[in-house]
């Protein structure tokens, strides 16, 4: 499928006789936006999705970074200061430092957030969630085979990846995916690296 029959694709789930509420399906259609180069459209997508789901702390700081390539940084001052107020207060981390490093790009005060401490998980732990920033337990092993799989077990806790968990079945069931079919399998994968960060923190390759 190529980035005009997954645009069509997309935009056909958000339709208003459709699922327009559907935040899965926006972020899916503005990231094949950005893939096509449409940052403007990107931008207005990554917005509606914001609107949805006012925690998704990811879609603030990819719609800013759109804003930035479309040329509007004043928009995209304003989207990823409330991103990075959105991401500091649920601890994604990872998300807030790519914020804080996008409005520090455009000449843009980084807000004044209270720091969280979070106590250990159950039993102790001197294990730190990459993602997160916060203390957790370790996965017992990795979700799969691979580099991707490796990188997983030594950067994100148990309590992300039962996260992930949670919201990959949101992914499959909201953008009616067939894991079967490559192109959904893809659109599974994309998902998660960008849920865990590990394009933006890692370098690692897709999974094999």
């Amino acid at each position: 499928m190529d980035i005009n029959q997954r645009i069509a694709q997309f935009e056909t789930m958000v339709r208003p006789e459709a699922d327009p509420n559907n935040d899965m399906a926006w972020f899916s259609l503005a990231g094949a936006y950005v893939q096509a180069g449409r940052h403007a459209a990107a931008a207005a997508a990554y917005a509606r999705c914001c609107e949805i789901n006012p925690d998704m702390s990811k879609a603030f700081q990819l719609g800013g970074k759109a804003l930035i390539d479309a040329g509007e940084t004043d928009r995209a001052a304003e989207i990823l200061t409330r991103g990075y107020r959105v991401a500091a207060a649920k601890g994604d981390f990872m998300p807030r430092k790519a914020m804080g490093e996008l409005l520090t790009s455009i000449g843009a005060s980084v807000p004044h957030v209270a720091e969280s401490r979070s106590a250990p998980a159950s039993g102790g732990t001197d294990f730190v969630c990459g993602r997160t920033g916060k203390p957790g337990s370790r996965l017992a092993r990795p979700p799969f085979k691979g580099p991707v799989g490796e990188w997983i077990v030594a950067n994100i806790s148990q309590q992300t990846w039962d996260d992930w968990v949670r919201q990959g079945t949101k992914v499959i069931n909201e953008l009616r995916l067939d894991l079967s079919r490559d192109e959904d399998a893809a659109t599974y994968d994309r998902h998660m690296r960008e849920y865990l960060g590990i394009d933006e923190a890692s370098g690692v390759a897709s999974r094999s």
